[in-house]
């Protein structure tokens, strides 16, 4: 389980992300793609990146309040170039309020180019107790939405 992220996401373990840094408004992931994350271009398929972009939006927005959970609310992603090797996504808390997480982000390739750039709005919510059934793996505690 990814412990490190506060809450187990099936999809982000499933993807293989590595939290770096969690804390104080920014964030750090790390990402070595698998080969059936690649596109048909042998990169790593956009929606894997922008996947990586909305975790790494959503610990940043997380980092000031850990116990909290975010749901993405609208994203915009621009692509600069494709993305090779093992990626990092580097997260920043642009300004919140008490209900509203507005971030930024950026994915360096292996080479610490970058790839795309994100802006994002989360929402903050309370997050849902942990449901009784702890021998399910995705029940083992609550999750936070980052879709």
């Amino acid at each position: 389980m990814q412990e490190s992220f506060g809450a187990y996401i099936p999809f982000v373990e499933h993807l293989g992300f590595e939290m770096v840094f969690f804390d104080d408004g920014q964030s750090e992931l790390r990402y070595t793609p698998e080969p059936e994350h690649l596109n048909s271009f042998n990169v790593t398929h956009g929606g894997a990146v922008m996947t990586l972009l909305d975790v790494t939006l959503a610990t940043a927005a997380r980092s000031v309040d850990k116990a909290v959970g975010v749901v993405t609310i609208e994203m915009k992603t621009s692509f600069m170039q494709p993305a090779r090797g093992t990626l990092t996504g580097k997260g920043r808390l642009i300004h919140r309020t008490r209900s509203m997480a507005f971030t930024e982000g950026t994915v360096f390739d292996a080479d610490g180019k970058v790839c795309a750039h994100a802006t994002g709005t989360f929402k903050y919510v309370t997050r849902a107790p942990a449901p009784d059934d702890a021998q399910h793996p995705a029940h083992a505690s609550p999750e936070i939405s980052t879709d």
